[in-house]
């Protein structure tokens, strides 16, 4: 049986954004190289599959915590506001 080494990297959940990122563009780069066995293949698609929902989850997390400047009827900033309030 092929050892499925895309199961054996670091935890996906405790990995910052910049770090899944890099292993997401690794999974990628072994992939698209054609000299994975089949079953090993499966499991590097499955943990980039992975490593792109975290990546989704963190960009998600972040866009939430953004705010806009609110600016006064003299056009200075008053303020901020939620990144989705109106």
């Amino acid at each position: 049986m092929v050892p499925r080494m895309a199961d054996s990297g670091p935890d996906i959940s405790a990995m910052s954004f910049e770090e899944a990122l890099r292993s997401l563009e690794d999974v990628v780069r072994r992939l698209e190289g054609g000299e994975v066995p089949l079953d090993e293949s499966i499991a590097l698609y499955e943990r980039g599959e992975a490593l792109r929902r975290h990546c989704q989850a963190r960009l998600d997390a972040a866009q939430e915590r953004i705010e806009k400047i609110v600016a006064g009827p003299d056009g200075k900033p008053t303020g901020t506001a939620p990144f989705d309030a109106g």
